[in-house]
């Protein structure tokens, strides 16, 4: 059951890799490098915390408390224990106009990926009116990680729900405890 997964995984990933998509290759790979260290996250936790009411302030303290954990969970036990080499994209023959730096971690689970879906989770529940704009930018930037070839789509899908999970659950916890 495990090598089928990894095998369709490897088959999805090269099918991305070698389908010309020059009108988005840039913005992707523009997304990617700009979601690096979080940066899209801080900077609508900023505005949210800057500008906005009592329900924001907590949304964006809830966000980035769910980043923080997310990026604790992901980026030390999970990439430990997966030890998933990265792809590689000179196998795929594909478009190289696409790649950003290859990440020197482990490939699973994407941590863009996951503090994306983090940080949404932990701001929806203050805020669910944001919920399905910053989801629909996680998801971009989820994608964009496989698009420009540093990850797997499993990778991408395991960090999205680890994600999802851990801002959820961290954005009630905040909930309970500011009110």
């Amino acid at each position: 059951m495990i090598d089928e997964l990894e095998r369709l995984d490897l088959a999805v990933y090269r099918a991305v890799e070698r389908t010309r998509t020059p009108t988005i290759d840039a913005p992707l790979s523009l997304v990617s490098r700009i979601a690096d260290h979080s940066k899209p996250w801080i900077t609508v936790a900023a505005l949210l915390f800057i500008f906005g009411e009592r329900a924001d302030r907590r949304a964006a303290v809830a966000g980035m408390v769910a980043v923080g954990i997310d990026s604790a969970i992901v980026n030390l036990p999970l990439k430990l224990l997966g030890r998933r080499p990265r792809p590689e994209r000179d196998d795929a023959n594909g478009p190289s106009a696409r790649h950003v730096p290859m990440p020197r971690s482990y490939s699973f689970p994407s941590g863009h990926a996951a503090a994306g879906f983090a940080f949404a989770g932990g701001v929806a529940t203050s805020r669910p009116a944001l919920a399905w704009g910053l989801r629909g930018l996680a998801t971009v930037v989820a994608y964009s990680r496989i698009h420009t070839g540093v990850h797997y789509p499993g990778d991408v899908l395991i960090g999205a729900l680890v994600g999802a999970a851990t801002g959820e659950l961290t954005g009630r916890l905040i909930g309970r405890l500011w009110r």
